[in-house]
């Protein structure tokens, strides 16, 4: 017996699905047994179609059998607030996922290694999106939280609120730099459309914020997204463009697609890893 066989015995396994151990509950099995199974479905995914049965049992298997990397991370995070932990659960296990779709065991390191920054990456990325009323650059919000420190700081200090000039010198920045922190400042937290929008301070003192928005044009995002995508797909060579065309146009599957052009389902699988993470790159950073 080899050493999954062992493991899986040892967790009451008694059935397989093709040529997999049936884990009834993955939460259920112990995390020194999770780390060799895992090894076992990760490499069996990489060999699997999209789409069948026994892909969507070792898929769903691993992510329950390494929930527990979620909750631990998530523990990192009790005292942040800005959230249900539930909600943290939830965002980490989109990590999870993540990791498991783009872990490659060729890389010989640790799946536990591997999974980790992505879980608490995603958790970052959720606080960070979340805690603020109007998403603002991370430069400014990181000189929201120098910004109330200084100002801390120096009314201690001068016994009456620094002016912009004083936090400028205290900070080594410019004047401007201060004015666009303390402008960004103000998207931490929002006031309610239904407050008057008039002078007098009265709840019926004028007609509210809301009264004065315009409809949202659901189509807005997508063609932003789309102008933003364009230039960065001409980019790509015609063999990216292909597959991209075949995955996300025609909706076809990593093995149709390996099929089609006579490469592996692992090659489809890495070629479109490297595209999209070029292409979020570049959206990220436009």
């Amino acid at each position: 017996m080899n050493a999954p066989e062992a493991v899986a015995s040892g967790v009451g396994v008694t059935e397989v699905v093709g040529d997999l151990p049936w884990i009834e509950d993955g939460g259920k099995v112990a995390p020194q047994d999770a780390r060799v199974l895992s090894r076992l479905f990760l490499d069996r995914l990489r060999e699997l179609e999209e789409g069948t049965h026994e892909y969507q049992y070792a898929r769903n298997t691993l992510i329950e059998m390494n929930l527990s990397l979620v909750h631990f991370a998530a523990r990192r995070f009790r005292s942040r607030g800005g959230g249900d932990m539930e909600d943290v659960i939830q965002v980490g296990t989109i990590g999870l996922i993540k990791a498991i779709d783009r872990f490659d065991l060729t890389r010989e390191v640790e799946f536990t290694s591997f999974a980790i920054p992505y879980i608490v990456g995603e958790i970052k990325r959720f606080f960070r999106d979340t805690t603020w009323a109007v998403h603002v650059p991370r430069r400014l919000q990181e000189l929201r939280v120098a910004l109330a420190k200084s100002k801390e700081t120096l009314a201690a200090a001068l016994n009456r609120p620094p002016t912009v000039r004083e936090l400028a010198a205290h900070l080594d920045l410019s004047e401007e730099e201060i004015i666009e922190g303390l402008v960004a400042a103000n998207g931490y937290a929002a006031g309610s459309i239904d407050t008057p929008g008039g002078d007098d301070d009265s709840t019926d003192g004028g007609p509210r914020y809301a009264d004065t928005l315009g409809e949202e044009d659901p189509a807005m995002d997508l063609f932003e997204d789309l102008h933003t995508l364009a230039p960065l797909l001409r980019e790509l060579d015609e063999r990216e463009r292909t597959i991209i065309e075949m995955r996300f146009g025609q909706e076809m599957t990593q093995a149709e697609i390996g099929r089609e052009l006579n490469l592996s389902q692992m090659h489809i699988s890495r070629l479109l890893t490297r595209t999209l993470t070029r292409l979020r790159t570049g959206l990220l950073a436009a």
